[in-house]
């Protein structure tokens, strides 16, 4: 059973979907998480269970599920550029690509990162990664607050978690995070710069990351 929203046809799965409500609000709608003192967590094990069950993908942030949404022309761009240069350079070695469609497990969270790279056999046939090493996500407007706070936490808190990189889609500029003996250091790379990530053995120049990527026009300084 779904609930249709009277503003765009839309039909959302509600009825299947753990503690959620439907907004309609002007002239759109969307899902609202109800309050933490109107909703019970759901657990991992009862989220990969549910997810199972449903036609749309969710992520999972520890405490209820969050549909994900399609990305624009130059997210896929970016995308496609990243893994196929990632699998390049990890042909023949121990490591895996894996791209969105492979959930991992971070910090009791599930989420399908854009990009990443993991070094354990997995068996055939499995379904949610567990010791990813390096981990990329491509930033969007709607996602940017989670990836940069949320999933940076889970995944400093995920110890096989060596490296963190957030890519921008308006600039050839990517945010690295960085596992060091007791901390978790940030740092910017940009322009032509090379992302080197020894933990993979890999050094990737930006440029071939952005590769056919057309960036807007830079907005002029106030006079």
């Amino acid at each position: 059973m779904q609930t249709k929203c009277a503003i765009c046809a839309r039909a959302w799965p509600f009825a299947s979907l753990p503690e959620t409500r439907l907004v309609e609000r002007g002239s759109f709608c969307y899902r609202s998480r109800m309050s933490v003192s109107q909703r019970k967590a759901m657990t991992v094990d009862e989220f990969l269970d549910w997810e199972t069950r449903q036609e749309l993908k969710y992520e999972f942030d520890g405490f209820a599920p969050a549909a994900m949404t399609g990305g624009t022309q130059e997210h896929t761009l970016i995308q496609v550029n990243l893994i196929t240069a990632l699998r390049v350079r990890t042909r023949g070695g121990p490591c895996r690509v894996a791209g969105s469609e492979l959930k991992v497990s971070v910090a009791g969270s599930i989420r399908y990162p854009d990009a990443y790279v993991y070094c354990t056999n997995a068996p055939r046939g499995t379904l949610v990664v567990t010791e990813p090493v390096v981990v990329f996500e491509i930033l969007s407007p709607s996602t940017a607050l989670i990836d940069r706070i949320d999933k940076n936490r889970e995944y400093r808190d995920t110890p096989s978690v060596q490296r963190y990189v957030m890519l921008e889609q308006d600039r050839q500029g990517v945010t690295v995070f960085t596992r060091t003996s007791d901390d978790w250091v940030g740092h910017l790379v940009e322009g032509d710069a090379v992302l080197s990530m020894p933990e993979i053995g890999v050094d990737l120049p930006l440029s071939e990351v952005y590769e056919g990527i057309l960036f807007p026009d830079p907005e002029p300084d106030d006079a």
